[in-house]
Protein backbone atom coordinates (compact mmCIF):
# COMPACT_ATOMS: atom_id res chain seq x y z
CA UNK A 1 0.00 0.00 0.00
CA UNK A 2 1.48 3.43 -1.00
CA UNK A 3 1.82 6.39 1.32
CA UNK A 4 -1.00 8.12 -0.45
CA UNK A 5 -3.52 5.64 0.49
CA UNK A 6 -3.54 6.09 4.11
CA UNK A 7 -4.66 8.92 5.95
CA UNK A 8 -2.03 10.94 8.38
CA UNK A 9 -2.44 8.05 11.52
CA UNK A 10 -1.07 5.67 8.99
CA UNK A 11 -4.86 3.98 8.35
CA UNK A 12 -5.64 2.72 5.34
CA UNK A 13 -7.87 6.04 3.92
CA UNK A 14 -9.76 3.87 2.10
CA UNK A 15 -11.43 2.28 4.92
CA UNK A 16 -14.25 3.23 7.00
CA UNK A 17 -13.53 4.21 10.66
CA UNK A 18 -14.18 1.34 12.43
CA UNK A 19 -15.14 2.61 15.72
CA UNK A 20 -13.33 3.69 18.50
CA UNK A 21 -10.03 2.84 19.27
CA UNK A 22 -9.51 -0.95 21.04
CA UNK A 23 -7.46 -0.28 24.41
CA UNK A 24 -5.36 -3.48 24.86
CA UNK A 25 -3.93 -2.55 28.34
CA UNK A 26 -5.48 -0.98 31.14
CA UNK A 27 -4.88 2.61 32.51
CA UNK A 28 -3.57 0.95 35.69
CA UNK A 29 -1.37 -1.20 33.72
CA UNK A 30 -0.27 1.89 31.88
CA UNK A 31 0.60 4.08 34.63
CA UNK A 32 2.54 1.04 35.92
CA UNK A 33 4.53 1.41 32.99
CA UNK A 34 4.85 4.92 33.07
CA UNK A 35 6.23 4.71 36.71
CA UNK A 36 8.86 2.22 35.68
CA UNK A 37 9.82 4.41 32.87
CA UNK A 38 10.06 7.58 35.47
CA UNK A 39 12.18 4.77 37.81
CA UNK A 40 14.72 4.25 34.78
CA UNK A 41 15.02 8.15 34.12
CA UNK A 42 15.97 9.45 37.90
CA UNK A 43 12.76 11.29 38.53
CA UNK A 44 11.73 10.17 41.13
CA UNK A 45 9.11 13.24 42.03
CA UNK A 46 7.30 11.78 38.78
CA UNK A 47 7.45 8.16 40.12
CA UNK A 48 6.02 9.18 43.35
CA UNK A 49 3.18 10.92 42.11
CA UNK A 50 2.50 8.17 39.63
CA UNK A 51 3.00 5.89 42.00
CA UNK A 52 0.36 7.82 44.42
CA UNK A 53 -2.39 7.96 41.46
CA UNK A 54 -2.14 3.89 41.19
CA UNK A 55 -2.41 3.44 44.15
CA UNK A 56 -5.46 5.93 44.57
CA UNK A 57 -6.93 3.88 41.48
CA UNK A 58 -6.43 0.32 42.86
CA UNK A 59 -7.30 1.46 46.19
CA UNK A 60 -10.92 2.79 45.85
CA UNK A 61 -13.77 0.49 45.88
CA UNK A 62 -14.18 -1.50 42.79
CA UNK A 63 -16.84 -0.80 40.21
CA UNK A 64 -17.09 -4.58 39.20
CA UNK A 65 -15.71 -7.81 41.16
CA UNK A 66 -12.12 -7.34 40.42
CA UNK A 67 -10.29 -10.66 40.13
CA UNK A 68 -6.65 -9.43 39.73
CA UNK A 69 -7.11 -7.24 42.93
CA UNK A 70 -4.22 -9.50 44.75
CA UNK A 71 -1.82 -9.06 41.55
CA UNK A 72 -2.56 -5.29 41.66
CA UNK A 73 -1.43 -4.84 44.85
CA UNK A 74 1.55 -7.26 45.20
CA UNK A 75 2.62 -4.54 41.95
CA UNK A 76 1.99 -1.75 43.84
CA UNK A 77 3.67 -3.26 47.04
CA UNK A 78 6.64 -3.95 44.37
CA UNK A 79 6.64 -0.55 43.03
CA UNK A 80 6.93 1.54 46.40
CA UNK A 81 9.66 -0.84 47.11
CA UNK A 82 11.30 -0.22 43.63
CA UNK A 83 10.74 3.60 44.89
CA UNK A 84 12.59 3.54 48.75
CA UNK A 85 15.67 1.05 47.34
CA UNK A 86 16.29 4.12 44.35
CA UNK A 87 15.73 6.76 47.26
CA UNK A 88 18.25 4.90 49.99
CA UNK A 89 20.87 3.05 47.16
CA UNK A 90 22.92 2.36 50.47
CA UNK A 91 20.05 0.57 52.23
CA UNK A 92 20.64 -2.39 50.10
CA UNK A 93 24.57 -2.77 50.79
CA UNK A 94 23.53 -5.51 52.38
Amino acid sequence: MSDEERDPSGRDAGRAPSGPPRHTRRLSDKILIAFHHACDQGDFEVAEELLRILEMMLTRRPVSPDVNRRKNMESLVAAHERLWLLRHPDANEN
